[in-house]
């Protein structure tokens, strides 16, 4: 894909004047962009660099070979602000990655940030993985909030987004067969629909702030997915109806948002009930990797501070998240 720094501003005019994958002249894209129509050919051209599948055709004009649906930023962060807490929204077209983003904000005013982005170039998942971001396919969320009580209150924060998250979802499709996986796995069939990235953004006056990114695929292709390598899935292909991506977005926030003023008070504890509802491991043989160990046991929940309670041969361990991976055997 292109670098960012060559998204100009009339390269994201000219992807929101194509979105709705409708022919328009080189003339006519010209004087709305107010360059010639050569200058219109070239920028064009570099819609491909950031996956865009551009079609020409002479007397016709450009047009993007599949429609796009671009979110609704405003409508996000009026709808958020009315109905949940005031938030101050970030939006891009292209990004290096959203939680690069709200790691590197500053948050003096100690409310919470939303961060979103069309696509993402350097998009991260858990253990130093890339995460595939294409172009308006999915959504690339992360919110920056601000909790008092330290590193110490975090535990089983992942778990608590992961119940956000199901019950958005769910919420959207009753009945949806949406499962988490501990400790940061969002399932459907056994097949991943996305997943939790948590980071920290730094502590100051007895509060950290905390950076929650979510990433769920949305509609993508399987040229777009083809650097996946486990199962995965998307809403698309589980949802009877899928809604608009901005309709998504607003109940995906709005549960987050909700979920963290809770757990900023309370913690995990009172999420565990919640969490068993969609989990995926409880009852299963499963094998727990880290740097120091492997651990092969059977799932048997987990803790009030998000551990994974295991029964071993040598007994019932508690295992926390971090840099391991769960696979179930």
């Amino acid at each position: 894909m292109g670098s960012l720094s060559t998204l100009k501003e009339a390269d994201q005019q000219l992807i929101r004047l194509l979105a709705d994958g409708q022919f328009r002249s080189g003339s006519q894209l010209g004087e709305v962009l107010g360059v010639s129509r050569a200058a219109v050919w070239k920028r064009a051209q570099r819609l491909n660099d950031f996956g865009l599948a551009l079609e020409s055709v002479k007397g016709k004009g450009y047009r993007l070979a599949q429609p796009i649906e671009l979110l609704d930023a405003e409508y996000l962060q009026d709808y958020l602000s009315k109905t949940v807490t005031p938030v101050d929204l970030h939006y891009s077209l292209i990004t290096d990655s959203t939680n690069a983003d709200a790691l590197a904000a500053s948050n003096q005013a100690g409310r919470p940030a939303v961060f979103m982005a069309e696509c993402q170039l350097a998009g991260r998942g858990r253990r130093g993985r890339q995460w595939q971001s294409p172009f308006a396919a999915n959504h690339y969320l992360s919110v920056r909030y601000p909790i008092q009580g330290g590193f110490g209150a975090l535990g089983g924060l992942s778990l608590a987004v992961g119940v956000a998250v199901a019950d958005a979802l769910t919420s959207i499709q009753p009945g949806m067969p949406v499962g988490l996986k501990w400790p940061n796995d969002l399932l459907v069939h056994g097949a991943k629909l996305g997943g939790v990235l948590i980071e920290l953004a730094g502590e100051m006056d007895g509060r950290v702030d905390v950076v929650v990114g979510v990433g769920l695929n949305g509609r993508m292709t399987a040229a777009q997915a083809e650097q996946i390598d486990q199962r995965w899935t998307d809403l698309a292909s589980v949802m009877d109806q899928l809604p608009t991506r901005t309709q998504v977005a607003a109940e995906v926030l709005s549960r987050l948002l909700i979920m963290l003023e809770e757990f900023s008070t309370q913690g995990f504890a009172p999420l565990v009930s919640r969490y068993e509802r969609y989990d995926q491991v409880a009852g299963k043989t499963v094998k727990v990797q880290s740097a120091e160990q492997v651990l092969t046991g059977v799932a048997a929940g987990v803790s009030a501070d998000g551990a994974l309670r295991l029964e071993t041969a040598e007994g019932l361990k508690e295992l926390y998240g971090g840099e391991v991976s769960l696979r179930i055997q």
